[in-house]
């Protein structure tokens, strides 16, 4: 019998985030209001482990009216007051009140968000042997960070846009082997 190969980082403990890297994370998503989704959790995962974000996705996404953009810019003080009382959700102001700027930067762009990310894709990055191999910034992170950045969003640094791209598959950052590749 064959031995599955998988990328390391899931781990094997958790059923979860095995199934998030085998049947999500490097897959191509595309849709303004996904790709909201995934810049939204991206920047509340910052400074936490992807496993704690991945467990409340749920609530975020009843919490955030399913990241609907036109309805997060829509947001108010009242909607800031009642995320940070909703212990469901990471409840920090600054990445609350990002998301809801982010949604109003979306909403503003006039390509769409989903076109405007994934004008970085870059299907001919190298395919990492080890999880070594796989950077945390790019030059592609960098120049989607500074696009975003231009566009009024926040908590979207270097770092944080190529999660973004790994999680969304503009990078197959899957190692060689990886039955997800």
């Amino acid at each position: 019998m064959t031995e599955l190969i998988r990328c390391t980082w899931p781990g094997m403990a958790d059923p979860m985030y095995i199934t998030y890297h085998d049947e999500e994370w490097g897959r191509p998503l595309k849709g303004d209001d996904e790709v909201f989704e995934r810049v939204a959790l991206e920047a509340f995962q910052s400074g936490l482990s992807w496993l704690t974000i991945l467990r409340k996705r749920e609530n975020f996404r009843a919490a955030f009216d399913g990241f609907s953009i036109v309805k997060v810019a829509d947001y108010t003080e009242h909607d800031v007051e009642r995320l940070l009382g909703d212990a469901g959700i990471v409840r920090n102001r600054a990445k609350i009140e990002a998301a809801i700027g982010n949604a109003r930067a979306a909403l503003a762009l006039p390509e769409g968000l989903s076109e405007l990310v994934w004008r970085f894709a870059d299907p001919d990055a190298p395919v990492p042997r080890t999880m070594a191999d796989v950077p945390a910034i790019t030059p592609g992170s960098k120049a989607l960070a500074k696009e975003l950045k231009k566009h009024g969003f926040k908590f979207v640094g270097p770092t944080t846009a190529y999660a973004l791209m790994q999680a969304i598959g503009l990078v197959n950052d899957h190692i060689e082997g990886c039955l997800a590749r």
